[in-house]
C-alpha cells in the first residue's frame, strides 16, 4: 500500500517536472519570437530612414519613433520620445489640414502630406513626407488616435530642383556640349551641338567621336584620349555632316569615379571659324576695325564727308546716328575684355542688320558705334531707323553656360543741314544729343536741339553744388513700406533719396546719383543716406514699431571703394539699430563691377548681421553663378516684370521661375512695382513673399510714413 502510494507521488510529481518544463520553453520561444520581431522593427525603421509617429487627439500628445545607430545586438536601438507638434509652413497649412480633416471624416482611408515644418522653431524649414491612418477610435467611432510614418525629404527636393537647373542650363548653351563614355563614343549631345556639327543627336548617339575628324588638323583626330591627361583645349579643324571643315575652339574634361578611373568625357565645342578668319584678314584693312570688321574713325569720316557733298548738291538730307551701349564698362568689368569683345561683335552684327548694308555703320572705339543714313526723304526717317536699332537689342546675348547678358544702346541723332555743316560738327552734335538720351533713362534716342548744350552746362553746375550738398542740408530720404502677404502687415521699408535745391527745385534721382559716383561724393552722400535711415528706423522703434525693417540702396562706388562694413558698425553703434533690422539693397550690375571684392565686402556685412538684396533682378546678368557665391538674403524682382502680369505670359513665365528660384536658395523674395489687384493675385499665388508698390502705399516722407505704420493697413481682397 505504502509503495503503490510512493509510485504515485512520483509519477505525479514528474507529470509536475515535465509540464513545468514544457511551459518555460514555450514561454523561452515565445520571448525570442518576439525578440525577433523587435529586432526586425528596428532594422525596417532604420532601413527605411522614416520614424514612426502617433499622435493622441484628445491629449494632443504626439508620440515619435526612431531607429539609430546608439547600440544593441545589431548596432541599432529604437528611440521614443513625446515630441510637440511642429510649426507647419504658413503656405502648406490650408492644404495639410484639408487634408487631415477629409481621411478624419472617412473621405479618405488614409492621410498622406508633404509639407514644409520647423522641428527646432529657429527657422530651418524641412519638407517631410508624411502617412498615416487612424489606428483607434472610441466607442461611437470617432477617431482618437491617427499614427504612420514620416521621411525628411528636403534633400531630395533640393537635388531635383537642381538637377533640373542643370538641364536647362546645357539645354540653353550656345556652344556644343557633348559627353562621350569611356571608348570615346557619343552619349549625350545638347542642341547647339546640332547647330554647329549638322549631326543631330540621334545620329551621334553611339557613334565615336573621331566621324569629326578632319585631316587638316595633321594629329591624326581631332581629340585623343592620353591615358594620365583628364583635361585638354586648343584649337582643332573638324567636320560637319554636309563635309565642310570648320575650326573649332575644344574643351576636354575626363570625369573620373571614385577609384580614379575615367569613364566619362565631356567635350565642348565653340565654331570660331569666322573669327579667326576675319582677324587674319583685317590685320591687313587699315579703314577697318580688327574687331567688328565695320569701318574705323578715317573710314567714317571719309564717307560721311562724301554724304554731305551728295546731300549738298541734290539737296537731300544726311543724318549721323551716335550709338554708345549702356553700362558696359560693368560688362568689361566684372566677366573679362574678352566677353566684352563679343557683346561688341554681337552688337555691332545687330546694329548693321537694323539699318541695313546700304548704310554705313562704323565703330570709333571702345563701345561707341556711329550710322550715317544717305538719301532721306524725311528727318524723321533717322528715327524710324533709332527705333529699329532700340529694338533690335530687345534679345538677350548668351555668352556662355554662366552668363545671359541683355544690353541696349542709348542713340543721340543729328542732321545735315539743320543741325550743322561738316562732319566734325555732325559727330559732335550727335555726341551731346546721346548724353541727352542716357540721362533720359538709356536705351532710347534724342535727336540734338541747341538746348541740349544748355543741359550740358547745367549738369557741370550740378556736379559743383553736389559737393556741398550734404553741408547745406539739401538731402532729404522718403520711404516706401514693404508688405508681407504671409503676414499679412508691412514688415519694412525702404529709404529713397531726394536733392532739393533751392535754385533748381526737385532734381531726380537719375541725374544726380550718377554724378555723384563720376565724381566720387557718393561715398560721403551714402554714409549721411545709412546714418539718416538708421535714425529714422531708431525713432520709429521708440514710437512702438519695433518689428518695422529698413532697406538702404549702396552704390557700386560705396561697395568697391568705400570701408562699408567699418562705416556699418559704426553707424550701428551710433544710432543703436540692431544689425538685423537693416537691409543694403545693391543692384546686378553693382555687384558684377567686381564679384570677388563684392562677395569680400558683403561677406563682413553679413558677418555683422546686416541682410543683403539685390535690386532689380533680372535685368542684368541674372548668373547662378553669382547667387551661390554671394552671402544673399533677398532677391527683389524689377517692377519691369511686375508690370506686365496677367497680360504678358513671358514676364509671368520669368517672374515665377525667380520665385521658385528664391525660395530654393531660402532667400526672400519681394515685388516691386505693384500697382493692381491682379499683379497682387498672382505674386500671392506663386508664393512671392512681400510686395512694394503703390497699390500698398507711394514713397512718404518721415512723418507722414509713421502715421501710416500706426494704422493697420489694410490690403483690399483679391477677388476669387
Amino acid at each position: 500500500m505504502i509503495a503503490a502510494l510512493m509510485a504515485i507521488a512520483c509519477a505525479l510529481l514528474l507529470a509536475v517536472l515535465l509540464m513545468s518544463w514544457r511551459w518555460r520553453s514555450s514561454h523561452q520561444r515565445q520571448h525570442e519570437a518576439l525578440q525577433a520581431r523587435e529586432e526586425h522593427l528596428t532594422v525596417a525603421l532604420w532601413g527605411s530612414g522614416e520614424q514612426f509617429w502617433d499622435f493622441d487627439l484628445d491629449r494632443r500628445e504626439l508620440h515619435l519613433l526612431h531607429a539609430d545607430e546608439t547600440g544593441g545586438d545589431l548596432g541599432l536601438a529604437v528611440t521614443s520620445r513625446q515630441a510637440t507638434l511642429p510649426l507647419v509652413h504658413p503656405h502648406d497649412r490650408p492644404g495639410l489640414r484639408r487634408r487631415l480633416r477629409a481621411h478624419l471624416r472617412g473621405d479618405e482611408p488614409l492621410f498622406n502630406s508633404e509639407h514644409r515644418v520647423d522641428p527646432d522653431g529657429d527657422g530651418n524649414w524641412v519638407w517631410m513626407r508624411v502617412h498615416g491612418r487612424t489606428v483607434q477610435r472610441d466607442a461611437l467611432g470617432r477617431p482618437r488616435r491617427p499614427a504612420g510614418t514620416a521621411r525628411d525629404t528636403t534633400a531630395n527636393r533640393h537635388a531635383d530642383a537642381e538637377r533640373r537647373i542643370a538641364s536647362e542650363v546645357l539645354r540653353s548653351m550656345s556652344e556644343a556640349v557633348a559627353v562621350l563614355d569611356r571608348d570615346m563614343h557619343f552619349v549625350a549631345a545638347n542642341p547647339a551641338f546640332s547647330q554647329i556639327t549638322g549631326y543631330s543627336d540621334v545620329e551621334a548617339l553611339g557613334r565615336p567621336f573621331s566621324m569629326l575628324d578632319s585631316d587638316s588638323d595633321g594629329r591624326g583626330g581631332p581629340l585623343r584620349h592620353e591615358p594620365g591627361r583628364q583635361h585638354w583645349q586648343g584649337n582643332v579643324w573638324m567636320t560637319r555632316r554636309d563635309g565642310e571643315e570648320i575650326l573649332c575652339h575644344v574643351k576636354h574634361n575626363g570625369i573620373a569615379d571614385a577609384g580614379g578611373e575615367v569613364n566619362f568625357h565631356v567635350v565642348v565645342l565653340s565654331d570660331i571659324t569666322e573669327q579667326k578668319r576675319a582677324e587674319q584678314e583685317l590685320r591687313y584693312l587699315a579703314n577697318y576695325d580688327a574687331l567688328t570688321s565695320l569701318p574705323n574713325r578715317s573710314l567714317l569720316s571719309e564717307r560721311l564727308a562724301r554724304a554731305i557733298v551728295r546731300a549738298r548738291r541734290e539737296g537731300g538730307h544726311v543724318a549721323v546716328l551716335f550709338l554708345d551701349l549702356d553700362r558696359f564698362k560693368d560688362v568689361n568689368d566684372s566677366l573679362g575684355h574678352a566677353t566684352g569683345d563679343r557683346v561688341l561683335r554681337a552688337a555691332a552684327e545687330r546694329v548693321q542688320h537694323a539699318v541695313g548694308p546700304q548704310h554705313t555703320v562704323a565703330r570709333l572705339g571702345g563701345d561707341e558705334f556711329t550710322v550715317v543714313l544717305e538719301g532721306l526723304d524725311a528727318p524723321e526717317e533717322a528715327e524710324n531707323v533709332a527705333r529699329r536699332v532700340i529694338e533690335a537689342f530687345s534679345l538677350p546675348l548668351a555668352l556662355d553656360e554662366h552668363h545671359e547678358i541683355t544690353v541696349s544702346p542709348s542713340i543721340g541723332i543729328s542732321l545735315f543741314p539743320d543741325h550743322a555743316q561738316v562732319p566734325t560738327e555732325l559727330l559732335k552734335h550727335a555726341d551731346t544729343a546721346m548724353y541727352q538720351a542716357k540721362a533720359a533713362g538709356r536705351r532710347t534716342w534724342q535727336v540734338y536741339s541747341a538746348s541740349m548744350d544748355e543741359a550740358t552746362r547745367r549738369r557741370a553746375t550740378l556736379a559743383g553744388l553736389l559737393r556741398r550738398v550734404v553741408e547745406r542740408g539739401e538731402l532729404a530720404l522718403v520711404y516706401q513700406p514693404r508688405y508681407s502677404l504671409h503676414q499679412q502687415r508691412v514688415v519694412g521699408a525702404e529709404a529713397l533719396l531726394r536733392w532739393r535745391n533751392p535754385e533748381f527745385g526737385a532734381i531726380p534721382p537719375d541725374q544726380f546719383i550718377p554724378l555723384a559716383e563720376d565724381t566720387g561724393l557718393i561715398l560721403e552722400i551714402g554714409e549721411w543716406v545709412l546714418k539718416e535711415a538708421c535714425t529714422t528706423l531708431r525713432q520709429w522703434h521708440e514710437a512702438g514699431l519695433d518689428w518695422m525693417q529698413m532697406s538702404v540702396n549702396v552704390s557700386a562706388i560705396q561697395l568697391l571703394r568705400g570701408d562699408l562694413a567699418s562705416t556699418l558698425a559704426r553707424i550701428l553703434a551710433e544710432t543703436g539699430v540692431a544689425s538685423g533690422q537693416l537691409e543694403l539693397e545693391l543692384t546686378e550690375s553693382a555687384i558684377m563691377a567686381n564679384v570677388g571684392r563684392s562677395a569680400s565686402v558683403l561677406h563682413a556685412c553679413r558677418i555683422l548681421g546686416v541682410g543683403v538684396a539685390v535690386d532689380d533682378f533680372g535685368t542684368g546678368y541674372s548668373s547662378l553663378a553669382y547667387l551661390k557665391r554671394l552671402p544673399l538674403t533677398t532677391l527683389k524682382i524689377d517692377q519691369e516684370f511686375v508690370g506686365d502680369l496677367t497680360r504678358d505670359p513671358d514676364d509671368e513665365a520669368i517672374t515665377s521661375t525667380v520665385i521658385a528660384m528664391g525660395h530654393s536658395l531660402q532667400l526672400t523674395v519681394v515685388a516691386e512695382g505693384v500697382e493692381t489687384a491682379g499683379q497682387l493675385q498672382f505674386l500671392r499665388e506663386h508664393g512671392c513673399d512681400e510686395i512694394q508698390g503703390h497699390y500698398i502705399a507711394a514713397a512718404m516722407e518721415r512723418d507722414e510714413c509713421l502715421a501710416f505704420l500706426s494704422r493697420p493697413v489694410a490690403v483690399p481682397a483679391v477677388p476669387a
